[in-house]
């Protein structure tokens, strides 16, 4: 999503040097993200001149938005109470940077290990890196490569890093709604290296670096909470929500106009002539804005057995939450993935549709579920158990650590800091917060490094692993589509 740029790492105490060097940061973008099937239209412009107008696009929500994930603490259990803002801004000039001392810094002591192996989409990391690894590892050159793709340059140099492990970084990052690294550009005995760059989603046909993005420390502008608050809210939530009482029905609200497959969806809505069991609305977030988001509150929409998850321009930040839901996930058919979901399996986590016949298919899904009742309760109850137990926040930042530690043993320079580079702390990137945006960053900000070590990367895929994975989710998904195929002859 072209919008909030963001990052972090499990406990975090470094120093944060955003170089702007000549990146193309121009251009216009469109923000069109999905969020429960909802989509947001906003016009966002990056600017490299940081140095001189730090402070006001720093008070705007849409520069203030990348402020949350760069918080350099890490609290395991986090309190019912929002804490106080932990930042003193009385003496912090933005217009200048940081000042001495505003860094918060941890120095390492013995930490134990978790003993707990990372959840399998971390296998990925290895896939993601494998282009620049086969040809020995990333240049400078290869980097530079990437910045007129990048929207920003991110260095960390002599940082204090959790827990004093993580080497020093450079790398680009795009913040767009789609990857931009075409693996076909790459190929071939006299191709060059494809440069590495960093992004909130990927597909088969691209190399970008598939990053956790901004939504899990809150979307303030249309009131989506930090994701570990509001995943509880939806665990609970489900408790309250027996099966037998849902719709019957599949659900779906959100923006129609952002791609093709959404605007067939609109036509799956009940009629006088058909019903295809599904039920579509619209969003509209101007309303919703005026009259305080009363209709939107995610934790209230579990309401449904059956969930329809549908790509927008790029891949939706939708997915996690629709997953959350003891519904069962109908997953029309993406092309896009993010960090966690290529280790999603179909009718175990979710159930696939087709693009063509969207309806028919959905239909068929929702009759199957309903005559089978316990079957789609389980795989509702799976889907959800995933993100409840394999995609909360400590693995997020687990996943963000090894993820930065292994790209970091990759690179074959000492990285330095250009004499440009504008240092981001936590003061110049938090005092300026106000109302939402504010709030979200007390209700996500964490206070201290973790005291256990993070989970253990999983062994790498081989060629046999992966081919049996990538195997079985196909498989899956075409005995799905024959039972569709055998139900339409009859």
């Amino acid at each position: 999503m072209a919008r909030e740029c963001r990052s972090d790492d499990k406990g975090f105490v470094s120093q944060w040097k955003v170089v702007k060097e000549n990146i193309a940061l121009g251009d216009s973008r469109v923000a069109d993200e999905v969020t429960q099937g909802i989509s947001l239209h906003r016009d966002i412009k990056y600017t490299s001149k940081l140095d001189n107008e730090l402070q006001s696009s720093l008070q705007s929500l849409t520069d203030v938005a990348v402020l949350s994930s760069f918080l350099p603490f890490k609290n395991p259990k986090q309190s019912a109470e929002i804490p106080e803002f932990p930042f003193n801004c009385s003496n912090i000039d933005l217009t200048k940077g940081c000042a001495s001392g505003t860094h918060h810094r941890h120095n390492p002591t013995s930490s134990s290990s978790s003993n707990k192996e990372c959840p399998h989409y971390f296998k990925w990391i290895y896939e993601n890196l494998r282009p620049w690894k086969d040809r020995g590892g990333i240049t400078r050159e290869m980097v530079e490569r990437a910045k007129p793709t990048a929207d920003f340059r991110l260095l960390i140099v002599k940082g204090t890093v959790y827990p004093g492990r993580l080497p020093d970084l450079d790398l680009m990052f795009n913040c767009g709604d789609k990857p931009v690294i075409r693996s076909d550009d790459y190929k071939g005995p006299s191709a060059s290296a494809p440069p590495p760059l960093f992004q909130y989603c990927a597909d088969n046909s691209t190399l970008d670096l598939v990053f956790p993005d901004w939504s899990f420390w809150g979307w303030p502008e249309v009131n989506i909470k930090p994701w570990g608050p509001l995943l509880k809210q939806l665990m609970e939530a489900n408790k309250m929500m027996k099966w037998s009482k849902m719709e019957p029905y599949a659900h779906w609200k959100g923006n129609p106009k952002n791609s093709e497959n959404r605007e067939h969806l609109m036509k799956c809505n009940s009629s006088h002539n058909q019903d295809w069991n599904a039920r579509i609305y619209v969003q509209d977030w101007k309303k919703e804005a005026r009259e305080g988001f009363k209709n939107s509150d995610l934790a209230k929409q579990c309401t449904h057995r059956y969930k329809i998850y549908v790509e927008g321009r790029g891949w939706s930040v939708s997915e996690k939450y629709i997953l959350a839901c003891n519904s069962m996930a109908l997953v029309v058919k993406p092309r896009y993935f993010d960090f966690f979901s290529r280790s999603l399996m179909p009718f175990k986590h979710y159930w696939p549709i087709k693009e063509q016949d969207l309806c028919r298919s959905i239909k068929f899904a929702v009759d199957f579920g309903n005559s089978h009742q316990p079957v789609a309760q389980e795989i509702g109850n799976m889907g959800s158990k995933f993100v409840q137990e394999e995609l909360k926040m400590e693995y997020v930042y687990d996943y963000m650590f090894h993820l930065l530690n292994e790209y970091s043993k990759l690179l074959m320079y000492k990285p330095t800091v250009p004499k440009e580079a504008v240092e981001y702390c936590s003061e110049v990137m938090g005092c300026s917060a106000s109302g939402l945006m504010k709030q979200f960053m007390k209700e996500s900000v964490v206070m201290g490094p973790s005291n256990t070590e993070p989970c253990t990367m999983p062994p790498p895929f081989d060629s046999t692993t992966l081919g049996d994975f990538l195997d079985k989710q196909e498989n899956q998904t075409k005995e799905i589509e024959t039972w569709e195929n055998q139900n339409r002859r009859h």
